[in-house]
């Protein structure tokens, strides 16, 4: 939980509603709860191992949970940012799409199709195919997407960053966009 956050994640943290809980799906040992957390957000940790969330502790609220074999452990809840790194779970993907709250923001990158040639994760069941999470990303407005290959350290990677458009007559939304740093 101490390496820095994914720079997709600190470029697109703007857009989170301020104030807003911030969900990190497969959280780990909290790197993204560290910096959604620093940033004054209340947080909400999900992942299997015990050890992982004990590096979490007094960040916000966590949960141990196997998400992949047992029920969501969110059901109703919905949070102003959904964020989700290196971690594929397809049955899941609704689910984490029904998460993001109206105005909230779901910041998902993972590893994609192509990243067998340079490493790990290397089975295809957990390498998404091309437009994979702009598929799952149906009913939420795409801000930023990319699918391709980042050199440090070697990996094909999907990411996107899509909101759920508040129903509060406010029309055309406006997300800012920031360059990356």
């Amino acid at each position: 939980g101490t390496e820095a956050p994914s720079a997709w994640v600190r470029r697109w943290t703007h857009l989170i509603p301020p104030g807003a809980t911030a969900l990190d799906l497969a959280c780990g040992a909290g790197r993204h709860l560290r910096w959604l957390h620093s940033q004054g957000h209340p947080v909400v940790g999900v992942d299997r191992s015990a050890e992982a969330l004990a590096a979490c502790e007094g960040l916000g609220e966590l949960l141990l949970a196997d998400i992949e074999n047992g029920p969501w452990p969110l059901p109703g809840r919905q949070f102003g940012a959904v964020v989700v790194t290196n971690y594929l779970w397809r049955p899941l993907l609704p689910a984490i799409v029904d998460s993001v709250a109206p105005g909230g923001v779901l910041i998902y990158e993972t590893f994609a199709l192509g990243n067998e040639t340079v490493g790990r994760p290397a089975r295809p069941e957990f390498l998404l195919a091309p437009g994979e999470l702009l598929g799952a990303s149906q009913g939420l407005r795409v801000v930023a997407y990319e699918d391709g290959f980042l050199p440090e350290p070697a990996r094909f990677v999907q990411r996107i960053t899509a909101v759920r458009v508040a129903e509060d007559g406010l029309s055309p939304a406006r997300h800012p966009l920031r360059a990356l740093s």
